[in-house]
């Protein structure tokens, strides 16, 4: 009995299973039935060679018209082959330079399908040696209609030995020796949404008869992929509320009381009415699990503190888990800075109601570690700050009551989730994004999650104008350092953002950020790869002789200085003594100097839209007006249109959609892993809106009766089968 597990090794040939294990990473029936076609023609199509073009593809059905055979000059005893093959009206000729094993198949008359490349050889479109596969003489009408009659899948090779034609043969084979094929998607959902069976769609992808059965199959896929991410994501959001915890209350008069009365500032009323919804969350016996985004500086990092301070007031304590040790070291600084005395509890001249604010990093000193983790663990400090160090075995908690993730993206489900067990209880979750996320995302990557947006931005907070520059025009490079220069003389400061470190480490090596990742080099143009980009060493090294910044103090900041180096740096230019902070995207978030006006990015065209979004609102935080130019060399229009779309908006939420239209969805979601198996392989989060929205309604529905997928068992072990623990993380990375 052949089904979705069986090897394909036992229904098909060693010589075909072999060649697509290893060049296609298809094992069984299943991944072959997942290996689709890339595209299907109409025969009638194929067989009009009437508008071919030089390097075409092409898999023509025709007959042969006329064959010819004669000695090749260079090898008298070797005999070359040409064949005339014809769709009736267009005539292309067929050669092999070695007729052996094909003179006494390629003969008059013969009807074939011919696969190969297209060359313009003395005026006249020719194959060369090209797969073909004959229909025998005594092959019914029928047969032949076969090809001729329907839709011709065209796949990718698995190899030479494995043309197109021969993974096709491979799909009739498997799709006839399949018997039965029971379905895992419940047949009322099937029938609610008009969708066919599973053994229908796989029979429409691999041997349709027309275009719409093709598309039909296509939207059941889409559909598949889109119910079984929202049936986990129910399952997610159900077991959490049938968690239990600990209610976490502000108390009259306590240190949230304490706390707003010294705000300089009033709250937004979307900052309000967010802190309200998490008060109410935290007030309850089951954790808060919610997404908290906003426009770059809307103000999400007070709501987040006010959360903490209503769970000190009941006796817990709260962990922020940032992703760079800048970004915790920021937040740090930030939050004792809002809280003054309040963050002095039991140290002289501290409030009476205050509470520590302890950090917590990988590269702390011993004493200053061991510091942290005594007061982290006796409850001393009711918020601890850090990077992945608070997560590691021997980091304990007095009573860990919230857990607020900066940036989800950057962390995988177990770091998240080895946080939130060092709760004597499971702790509350508040995760914070400052990428706007395009509502289908977020229904996609974080539906087991409540979601708060907030939307206007702080009052004080000023504009920011963008602009690009091209970086070829000497001009408009001289006049973008005048500008720097003349926002610094007035006393304020700018950031200039390069693509590269430039030290040593890089020499000889691919170009990467300060991740490690490889610098995306596609869509920009002839040339893009062998233009040398900026890095901070050479630009801030340039800067330092560039007339128009004479006087002004340029520092350095990157991902590879040693942590306390980099907390000097980001101090003495909050401080202000530092004039031109030459960087990497390691000030992307979170990094508040209200101070600097004005940011310039090199290779502009290096960075993604909501990358660059991300970048520019480290600007403008206080009261006088941001500047962001961005500064290519590209002449690559694609590239070109981005900045100009980043230029000509602030709305982060337009930006982020236009990012998912240009890039791939798994990019935008965030995972590294989103180029594997694991990714979205055929949903469009754009394109299939209703289509999610259907999905949701229908897993939520089914999850909600039947939890555990008990009275589907097939739904769940296709679940358990697509949803590894890399797929796992990839959900929650989003």
């Amino acid at each position: 009995m052949v089904d979705l597990s069986t090897p394909l090794a036992k229904v098909v040939a060693p010589g075909s299973a072999g060649p697509l294990a290893k060049n296609r990473d298809v094992h069984t029936v299943g991944d072959f039935l997942e290996f689709l076609p890339r595209r299907y023609v109409q025969p009638g199509e194929l067989t009009d060679l009437g508008e071919l073009a030089e390097g075409d593809e092409v898999v023509v059905v025709a007959r042969v018209r006329q064959v010819t055979t004669r000695p090749l000059p260079s090898r008298p005893r070797q005999r070359m082959l040409t064949a005339v093959i014809t769709d009736g009206r267009t005539d292309v000729e067929v050669t092999f330079f070695n007729a052996r094993g094909h003179e006494h198949r390629l003969v008059q008359g013969v009807h074939g399908l011919f696969a190969g490349t297209v060359k313009a050889f003395r005026g006249t479109w020719q194959l060369t040696h090209p797969d073909y596969q004959l229909f025998a003489e005594e092959e019914s009408q029928e047969a032949v209609n076969r090809y001729t009659g329907r839709l011709v899948p065209i796949y990718l090779p698995a190899g030479r030995s494995m043309p197109p034609w021969k993974v096709r043969t491979v799909g009739e084979v498997v799709l006839d020796s399949l018997e039965s094929l029971p379905d895992h998607l419940p047949a009322e959902v099937r029938e609610r949404r008009g969708l066919p069976g599973l053994r229908e769609m796989y029979e429409h992808l691999h041997r349709p008869e027309n275009l719409p059965q093709v598309e039909h199959a296509r939207h059941r896929l889409r559909y598949d992929e889109a119910f079984t991410v929202q049936a986990v994501l129910a399952q997610r959001r159900l077991a959490n509320e049938d968690l239990r915890t600990t209610p976490r209350r502000a108390r009259p008069g306590g240190l949230l009381e304490a706390f707003d009365a010294k705000l300089p500032f009033e709250l937004t009323d979307g900052q309000r009415a967010v802190s309200e919804t998490i008060a109410a969350d935290l007030a309850q016996s089951h954790p808060m699990h919610r997404l908290l985004q906003g426009e770059v500086g809307s103000g999400k990092t007070v709501v987040a503190l006010r959360a903490m301070l209503s769970v000190i007031d009941s006796g817990g304590q709260a962990a922020l888990l940032a992703p760079t040790e800048v970004l915790a070291a920021q937040h740090h600084r930030s939050m004792t800075a809002m809280l003054g005395d309040l963050a002095e509890g039991g140290l002289l001249g501290g409030s009476d109601l205050g509470t520590r604010v302890t950090l917590l990093t990988g590269s702390q000193s011993t004493a200053a570690r061991r510091k942290a983790l005594l007061e982290a663990a006796s409850g001393e400090a009711g918020i601890v700050v850090g990077t992945h160090a608070l997560i590691q075995e021997h980091v304990s908690f007095f009573d860990l009551g919230l857990v607020v993730v900066d940036e989800q993206h950057r962390f995988g489900v177990e770091q998240r989730d080895a946080l939130r067990s060092k709760g004597n209880q499971p702790p509350h979750v508040l995760v914070m994004t400052a990428t706007p996320i395009p509502r289908t995302v977020a229904m996609t990557v974080f539906g087991d999650m409540e979601t708060s947006t907030l939307t206007e931005l702080p009052r004080g907070r000023s504009p920011i104008a963008s602009h690009v520059v091209p970086g070829t025009n000497p001009r408009w490079v001289q006049r973008t350092w005048q500008r720097v220069a003349e926002e610094a003389r007035k006393g304020h400061q700018a950031y200039v953002v390069c693509p590269r470190i430039g030290d040593a480490a890089e020499t000889g090596a691919p170009m990467v950020d300060d991740d490690g990742e490889a610098l995306d080099l596609s869509d920009l143009g002839e040339g893009a790869a062998a233009r040398e980009l900026h890095s901070v060493h050479t630009v801030a090294a340039e800067l330092e002789d560039e007339p128009a910044l004479e006087g002004l103090t340029v520092g350095v900041l990157h991902g590879r200085l040693a942590p306390e180096d980099k907390d000097a740096v980001m101090r003495d230019f909050a401080a202000g003594t530092i004039d031109v902070l030459v960087s990497t995207t390691v000030i992307e978030v979170g990094v508040d100097v209200p101070n600097a006006t004005v940011m310039v990015v090199m290779d502009a065209e290096r960075f993604g839209v909501s990358q660059l979004h991300q970048l520019r609102g480290r600007v403008g935080r206080g009261s006088a007006p941001g500047l962001c130019l961005l500064m290519t060399e590209s002449e690559s229009e694609v590239a070109l249109e981005r900045l100009a779309a980043v230029a000509e908006t602030t709305d982060g939420f337009s930006l982020a959609r236009l990012d998912l239209t240009q890039r791939r969805e798994g990019d935008v979601l965030g995972a590294r892993q989103s180029g594997s198996r694991g990714g979205l392989r055929h949903l469009s989060l754009l394109r299939d809106e209703d289509l999610i929205l259907q999905a949701r309604e229908d897993a939520l529905a089914l999850v909600t009766d039947d939890p555990q997928l008990e009275r589907h068992p097939l739904l769940r072990q296709r679940i358990a089968a697509a949803l590894d623990e890399e797929q796992a993380a990839y959900l929650e990375r989003g």
